[in-house]
Protein backbone atom coordinates (compact mmCIF):
# COMPACT_ATOMS: atom_id res chain seq x y z
CA UNK A 1 0.00 0.00 0.00
CA UNK A 2 1.27 3.80 -0.97
CA UNK A 3 2.42 5.47 1.75
CA UNK A 4 -0.54 8.07 0.85
CA UNK A 5 -3.10 5.54 1.19
CA UNK A 6 -2.27 5.23 4.87
CA UNK A 7 -4.93 7.05 7.42
CA UNK A 8 -4.09 9.92 9.73
CA UNK A 9 -3.57 8.95 13.56
CA UNK A 10 -3.76 11.25 16.16
CA UNK A 11 -2.98 9.68 19.86
CA UNK A 12 -4.09 12.65 22.41
CA UNK A 13 -2.19 12.48 25.49
CA UNK A 14 -3.97 14.62 28.13
CA UNK A 15 -2.81 15.43 31.78
CA UNK A 16 -6.36 16.33 32.94
CA UNK A 17 -8.43 13.19 33.97
CA UNK A 18 -11.02 13.62 30.99
CA UNK A 19 -9.75 14.24 27.71
CA UNK A 20 -10.57 17.56 26.00
CA UNK A 21 -13.66 17.04 23.85
CA UNK A 22 -12.89 20.63 22.84
CA UNK A 23 -9.10 19.04 21.37
CA UNK A 24 -10.83 15.80 19.90
CA UNK A 25 -13.36 18.00 18.46
CA UNK A 26 -10.65 20.27 16.62
CA UNK A 27 -8.87 17.14 15.28
CA UNK A 28 -11.59 15.95 14.10
CA UNK A 29 -12.57 18.93 12.31
CA UNK A 30 -8.76 19.55 10.47
CA UNK A 31 -9.30 16.50 9.29
CA UNK A 32 -8.09 13.50 11.08
CA UNK A 33 -8.55 9.76 10.02
CA UNK A 34 -8.48 8.41 13.59
CA UNK A 35 -7.77 9.93 17.15
CA UNK A 36 -6.77 7.54 19.86
CA UNK A 37 -7.24 9.39 23.55
CA UNK A 38 -5.32 9.20 26.56
CA UNK A 39 -6.51 10.41 29.96
CA UNK A 40 -4.40 11.48 33.56
CA UNK A 41 -1.43 10.65 31.37
CA UNK A 42 1.89 11.04 33.36
CA UNK A 43 5.61 11.28 32.56
CA UNK A 44 6.06 7.31 33.99
CA UNK A 45 3.43 6.12 31.05
CA UNK A 46 4.64 8.05 28.49
CA UNK A 47 7.55 5.48 26.82
CA UNK A 48 5.13 2.68 26.56
CA UNK A 49 2.22 5.30 24.38
CA UNK A 50 5.45 6.19 22.40
CA UNK A 51 6.73 2.84 21.69
CA UNK A 52 2.92 2.01 20.45
CA UNK A 53 3.67 4.84 18.27
CA UNK A 54 6.62 4.45 16.53
CA UNK A 55 7.18 0.67 16.11
CA UNK A 56 3.45 -0.36 14.78
CA UNK A 57 4.40 1.38 11.44
CA UNK A 58 6.91 0.97 8.95
CA UNK A 59 9.43 3.94 9.03
CA UNK A 60 8.00 5.08 5.74
CA UNK A 61 4.62 5.39 7.21
CA UNK A 62 5.54 7.33 10.45
CA UNK A 63 4.75 10.52 9.33
CA UNK A 64 1.07 9.68 9.10
CA UNK A 65 0.99 8.65 12.97
CA UNK A 66 1.56 12.23 15.41
CA UNK A 67 1.19 12.97 18.93
CA UNK A 68 -0.61 15.49 20.53
CA UNK A 69 -0.57 16.91 24.32
CA UNK A 70 -3.22 18.56 25.95
CA UNK A 71 -4.83 19.05 29.05
CA UNK A 72 -5.63 22.35 31.56
CA UNK A 73 -1.62 22.44 33.09
CA UNK A 74 0.57 23.54 31.34
CA UNK A 75 3.39 22.69 33.27
CA UNK A 76 2.24 19.01 33.09
CA UNK A 77 2.29 19.33 29.24
CA UNK A 78 5.31 20.31 29.41
CA UNK A 79 6.69 17.36 31.26
CA UNK A 80 4.87 15.31 28.98
CA UNK A 81 6.58 17.09 25.52
CA UNK A 82 10.17 16.32 27.21
CA UNK A 83 9.50 12.60 28.15
CA UNK A 84 8.26 12.50 24.24
CA UNK A 85 11.47 13.55 23.28
CA UNK A 86 13.73 11.51 25.88
CA UNK A 87 11.75 8.40 24.14
CA UNK A 88 12.26 9.01 20.49
CA UNK A 89 15.93 7.68 19.25
CA UNK A 90 17.33 7.76 15.86
CA UNK A 91 14.58 7.83 13.05
CA UNK A 92 11.82 6.15 15.84
CA UNK A 93 9.68 9.25 15.74
CA UNK A 94 6.42 10.87 15.06
CA UNK A 95 5.44 14.27 15.20
CA UNK A 96 4.62 16.20 18.03
CA UNK A 97 2.15 19.44 19.12
CA UNK A 98 1.80 20.60 22.55
CA UNK A 99 -1.17 22.73 23.46
CA UNK A 100 -2.34 22.48 26.88
CA UNK A 101 -5.14 24.62 27.95
CA UNK A 102 -4.87 26.50 24.58
CA UNK A 103 -1.95 28.07 25.05
CA UNK A 104 0.63 28.15 22.08
CA UNK A 105 -2.07 28.54 19.78
CA UNK A 106 -3.88 31.03 21.73
CA UNK A 107 -1.09 33.54 22.24
CA UNK A 108 -0.08 33.18 18.49
CA UNK A 109 -3.30 34.36 17.82
CA UNK A 110 -3.05 37.45 19.76
CA UNK A 111 1.09 37.89 18.72
CA UNK A 112 -0.09 37.60 15.60
CA UNK A 113 -3.16 40.18 15.98
CA UNK A 114 -1.10 42.70 17.52
CA UNK A 115 1.62 42.52 14.71
CA UNK A 116 -1.02 43.33 12.26
CA UNK A 117 -1.66 47.00 13.70
CA UNK A 118 2.04 47.16 15.51
CA UNK A 119 5.82 47.29 14.77
CA UNK A 120 6.94 44.23 17.47
CA UNK A 121 10.17 45.06 17.60
CA UNK A 122 9.23 48.64 18.40
CA UNK A 123 6.91 48.10 20.66
CA UNK A 124 6.39 48.47 24.50
CA UNK A 125 4.02 45.82 25.82
CA UNK A 126 2.57 44.95 29.09
CA UNK A 127 0.81 41.53 29.49
CA UNK A 128 -1.39 40.84 32.79
CA UNK A 129 -1.58 37.94 34.56
CA UNK A 130 1.77 36.95 32.87
CA UNK A 131 1.90 34.03 35.21
CA UNK A 132 -1.00 31.80 34.03
CA UNK A 133 -0.76 29.23 30.54
CA UNK A 134 -1.12 32.09 28.54
CA UNK A 135 0.05 34.78 29.41
CA UNK A 136 3.58 32.80 29.51
CA UNK A 137 3.33 32.05 26.28
CA UNK A 138 2.22 35.50 25.74
CA UNK A 139 5.33 36.78 27.23
CA UNK A 140 8.13 34.98 25.29
CA UNK A 141 6.60 34.96 22.05
CA UNK A 142 6.49 38.41 21.83
CA UNK A 143 10.19 38.68 23.52
CA UNK A 144 11.05 36.80 20.04
CA UNK A 145 9.17 39.06 18.14
CA UNK A 146 12.08 41.67 19.90
CA UNK A 147 9.38 43.61 21.90
CA UNK A 148 10.47 45.05 25.15
CA UNK A 149 7.83 43.33 27.75
CA UNK A 150 6.75 43.95 31.39
CA UNK A 151 5.11 41.05 32.61
CA UNK A 152 2.49 41.85 35.58
CA UNK A 153 1.50 39.87 38.14
CA UNK A 154 -0.57 39.87 41.27
CA UNK A 155 3.22 38.65 42.72
CA UNK A 156 6.28 40.04 41.90
CA UNK A 157 8.20 37.25 42.51
CA UNK A 158 6.28 34.79 40.18
CA UNK A 159 6.31 37.65 37.21
CA UNK A 160 10.61 37.59 38.17
CA UNK A 161 10.36 34.01 37.74
CA UNK A 162 8.33 34.01 34.01
CA UNK A 163 11.20 36.70 33.18
CA UNK A 164 14.14 34.61 34.14
CA UNK A 165 12.66 31.44 32.46
CA UNK A 166 11.93 33.90 29.05
CA UNK A 167 15.07 35.13 29.13
CA UNK A 168 16.87 31.48 28.99
CA UNK A 169 14.92 31.11 25.86
CA UNK A 170 15.75 33.93 24.13
CA UNK A 171 19.05 35.73 24.87
CA UNK A 172 19.09 39.48 24.61
CA UNK A 173 15.20 39.70 25.90
CA UNK A 174 13.96 42.85 27.15
CA UNK A 175 11.98 41.67 30.36
CA UNK A 176 10.96 43.89 33.44
CA UNK A 177 7.92 42.48 35.77
CA UNK A 178 5.49 44.32 37.71
CA UNK A 179 3.09 43.53 40.60
CA UNK A 180 0.42 46.92 39.44
CA UNK A 181 -2.31 46.26 42.30
CA UNK A 182 -3.70 49.75 42.76
CA UNK A 183 -5.24 52.16 39.93
CA UNK A 184 -2.20 54.38 39.93
CA UNK A 185 0.15 51.26 40.12
CA UNK A 186 -1.42 50.03 36.68
CA UNK A 187 -1.31 53.52 35.50
CA UNK A 188 2.43 53.69 36.03
CA UNK A 189 2.84 49.96 34.19
CA UNK A 190 0.87 51.56 31.59
CA UNK A 191 3.39 54.16 30.78
CA UNK A 192 4.77 53.90 27.57
CA UNK A 193 2.98 51.12 26.39
CA UNK A 194 1.40 50.79 23.04
CA UNK A 195 0.19 47.18 23.67
CA UNK A 196 -1.75 45.56 26.11
CA UNK A 197 -2.88 42.00 26.65
CA UNK A 198 -5.16 40.63 29.52
CA UNK A 199 -4.43 36.70 29.68
CA UNK A 200 -5.91 35.98 33.11
CA UNK A 201 -8.79 33.31 34.13
CA UNK A 202 -11.93 33.69 33.36
CA UNK A 203 -14.19 37.15 34.48
CA UNK A 204 -11.42 38.22 36.17
CA UNK A 205 -11.27 41.53 35.70
CA UNK A 206 -7.72 42.91 35.16
CA UNK A 207 -7.95 46.34 33.27
CA UNK A 208 -10.57 49.08 34.30
CA UNK A 209 -11.63 51.31 31.05
CA UNK A 210 -10.55 54.15 33.02
CA UNK A 211 -6.71 53.22 32.75
CA UNK A 212 -7.05 52.15 29.49
CA UNK A 213 -8.79 55.22 27.97
CA UNK A 214 -6.72 57.17 29.86
CA UNK A 215 -3.19 55.53 28.96
CA UNK A 216 -2.11 58.35 25.56
CA UNK A 217 0.39 55.74 24.06
CA UNK A 218 -1.66 52.56 24.16
CA UNK A 219 -2.70 51.50 20.80
CA UNK A 220 -3.89 48.00 20.88
CA UNK A 221 -5.81 46.64 23.91
CA UNK A 222 -6.19 42.19 23.67
CA UNK A 223 -8.34 40.44 26.17
CA UNK A 224 -8.33 36.83 26.01
CA UNK A 225 -10.94 36.01 28.25
CA UNK A 226 -14.54 35.00 27.07
CA UNK A 227 -16.34 34.99 30.19
CA UNK A 228 -18.34 37.95 32.26
CA UNK A 229 -16.67 40.23 33.50
CA UNK A 230 -14.51 41.19 30.83
CA UNK A 231 -10.68 40.77 31.60
CA UNK A 232 -10.45 44.56 30.07
CA UNK A 233 -13.10 46.51 30.52
CA UNK A 234 -15.31 48.36 27.73
CA UNK A 235 -14.01 45.25 25.08
CA UNK A 236 -16.85 43.29 24.13
CA UNK A 237 -15.40 39.54 23.52
CA UNK A 238 -16.61 39.66 20.08
CA UNK A 239 -14.35 42.80 18.91
CA UNK A 240 -12.08 42.12 16.10
CA UNK A 241 -9.68 44.95 15.55
CA UNK A 242 -13.01 47.64 16.80
CA UNK A 243 -11.71 51.15 18.01
CA UNK A 244 -12.42 51.80 21.33
CA UNK A 245 -11.49 55.28 22.85
CA UNK A 246 -8.53 55.67 19.81
CA UNK A 247 -7.32 51.84 20.71
CA UNK A 248 -7.54 49.03 18.46
CA UNK A 249 -9.15 46.56 20.46
CA UNK A 250 -9.66 42.35 20.36
CA UNK A 251 -11.95 40.45 22.76
CA UNK A 252 -11.13 36.92 23.16
CA UNK A 253 -13.41 35.54 20.19
CA UNK A 254 -12.32 37.81 18.07
CA UNK A 255 -9.17 36.43 18.01
CA UNK A 256 -10.42 32.39 18.59
CA UNK A 257 -11.13 32.70 15.17
CA UNK A 258 -7.39 33.01 14.41
CA UNK A 259 -6.44 30.66 17.18
CA UNK A 260 -8.56 28.16 15.67
CA UNK A 261 -7.30 28.31 11.90
CA UNK A 262 -4.01 28.15 13.63
CA UNK A 263 -5.05 25.06 15.75
CA UNK A 264 -6.55 23.04 12.59
CA UNK A 265 -3.50 23.93 10.46
CA UNK A 266 -0.99 22.93 13.06
CA UNK A 267 -2.66 19.28 13.37
CA UNK A 268 -2.39 18.71 9.63
CA UNK A 269 0.82 19.91 9.56
CA UNK A 270 2.52 17.10 11.62
CA UNK A 271 1.46 14.47 9.07
CA UNK A 272 3.98 16.21 6.28
CA UNK A 273 6.82 14.68 8.17
CA UNK A 274 7.75 12.23 10.87
CA UNK A 275 10.17 14.79 12.91
CA UNK A 276 8.69 18.02 14.30
CA UNK A 277 7.94 19.70 17.43
CA UNK A 278 5.48 21.94 17.16
CA UNK A 279 5.58 24.12 20.64
CA UNK A 280 4.70 27.95 20.87
CA UNK A 281 7.63 29.36 18.60
CA UNK A 282 6.71 26.92 15.38
CA UNK A 283 2.86 27.42 15.74
CA UNK A 284 3.60 30.80 15.64
CA UNK A 285 5.41 30.03 12.53
CA UNK A 286 2.68 28.27 11.44
CA UNK A 287 -0.46 31.37 12.23
CA UNK A 288 2.25 34.03 10.45
CA UNK A 289 2.16 30.92 7.05
CA UNK A 290 -1.56 31.14 6.71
Amino acid sequence: MATDTRPTILIQLDSDSQSSVFDGVVAVDAGINFLFRHSGVRPEAVRDLVYGAIFTRGAEDLRRTALFIGGSDVAAGEALLDEVRRTFFGPMRVSVMMDSNGSNTTAAAAVLAAGKHLTLDETTALVLAATGPVGRRVVELLAREGAAVRAASRRRDRAAEVCEAVAAKVPGSRLTSCAPGTPAEIDAALEGVQLVVAAGAAGIPLLAAESRRGSPSLRVAIDLNAVAPAGIEGIAATDRAVEHDGQTCYGAIGVGGLKMKIHKAALRRLFDSNDQVFDAPEILAIGRAL
